[in-house]
């Protein structure tokens, strides 16, 4: 819309105008869109944990298997069936040269097979999350919630 117009004519705009309004650009069509942040924390017997964050706001931790996580990125989230699973889960998408990379419950890494599992507590020793149904409960109503209402959802991974 605007902005490609924009872009296409940037001689009409000094630099500082137009990264003014490509930002306010951007804060509009975050009106749609729910941002889950991962902060990874540093790598414990094989389990990654990281804290996710929306808006700021902790919402659960997050589990992941060392040898099979996927790459800090910026994915797309939608929710699709899952034929291995039998129900729709929360599916992360466009993981480079990976497929069915989904958020499901789990306590342990060796349960995943480059999956994220969500938890509410963390196990004594960092090597795996407690309550992961309930936390995976709570995600994925959120999820959920926000794709019903044509919120697009993404989740940003950082590492440590």
């Amino acid at each position: 819309g605007i902005l490609r117009e924009i872009r296409s004519y940037p001689s009409l705009l000094r630099r500082q105008d137009f990264n003014c309004f490509a930002f306010a650009a951007i804060q509009q069509d975050n009106e749609h869109l729910m941002e889950l942040v991962l902060r990874r924390r540093p790598v414990k017997d094989n389990a990654v944990i990281g804290e996710a964050y929306r808006d700021g706001n902790f919402e659960c931790y997050m589990l992941e298997n060392f040898e099979k996580m996927v790459a800090a990125d910026r994915y797309r989230i939608t929710i699709t069936n899952s034929k291995r699973f039998g129900r729709p889960l929360p599916l992360l998408n466009d993981v480079k040269d990976r497929s069915g990379i989904r958020i499901h419950p789990a306590n342990w890494p060796h349960e995943l097979e480059g999956c994220l599992a969500p938890g509410m507590a963390i196990v004594q020793g960092d090597n795996g999350v407690l309550e992961s149904r309930v936390a995976f409960n709570k995600l994925y109503d959120l999820i959920d919630d926000a794709l019903m209402q044509g919120d697009d959802v993404w989740l940003d991974v950082r590492n440590f």
